[in-house]
């Protein structure tokens, strides 16, 4: 039997995801799982949350999946990514899928062009209809400083254990993600030491690369390449 653990990223929730679980579900008979991390979720309870409980939740999550399955894949969006590549380095997963990894984060070139966006819409009285700054405002408001800390410290953590990493993986980069810069998704695809790896940028895309326009195109390649031989 095969599973696939899906994992959201920082201050997100299964959402970021949900749509390639969906895909993968219709288009599949595995077991398709997507925990929420501790203070995350639809209403977020970050405050005092450290970052080794995101990892020891993920790896609880996966060991029950181990212990059901002779297969699985974990696939790891924005800060999941960073948390999907240390379950890599420790348990027999068989591949790995990067959705906008946070091996580096902030794109100061997209969050320019992403603001000019947001003004202009602001002096057409069209701020309440701009998805980015809605996202962007609602992070800040709910986001503290502690818990930012705290996803600092996990990939500081979990990047140096990125070399490690040799089940095959397969990154994808929005070209446009305003969060994570490109030279994220370069980083993890020179560093990752996996004898079958392959990187897609994806045309026209943000952060949430789940939900962009060509995800249809996305879904096809990663499942694609989950099944076929490795």
């Amino acid at each position: 039997m095969t599973a696939c653990m899906f994992i959201h990223g920082f201050t997100g929730s299964p959402m970021e995801v949900e749509p390639l679980a969906t895909y993968i579900q219709q288009h599949s008979n595995w077991e398709c799982i997507i925990p929420t991390l501790p203070g995350h979720g639809n209403e977020l309870r970050l405050k005092g949350i450290m970052y080794n409980e995101w990892l020891l939740h993920a790896e609880d999550t996966l060991r029950d999946l181990l212990k059901r399955h002779d297969t699985v894949y974990v696939v790891g969006f924005s800060m999941g990514g960073l948390i999907a590549s240390y379950l890599a380095t420790k348990y027999p997963i068989k591949k790995l899928i990067l959705l906008s990894a946070a091996a580096y984060y902030v794109n100061f070139v997209q969050l320019q062009k992403d603001i000019r966006i947001i003004c202009a819409d602001f002096f057409r009285g069209r701020m309440r209809e701009n998805e980015l700054f809605t996202r962007y405002i609602n992070k800040i408001k709910s986001t503290p400083l502690a818990a930012t800390i705290q996803f600092r410290k996990l990939v500081q953590y979990v990047r140096p254990l990125l070399s490690n990493i040799h089940v095959p993986t397969l990154i994808a980069q929005g070209e446009k993600d305003g969060i994570v810069p490109l030279k994220s998704a370069n980083y993890l695809y020179n560093t990752i030491r996996a004898e079958n790896k392959k990187i897609i940028y994806v045309e026209d895309s943000k952060h949430l690369i789940c939900h962009c326009e060509r995800k249809e195109l996305l879904f096809q390649e990663i499942i694609t390449f989950l099944k076929e031989p490795s």
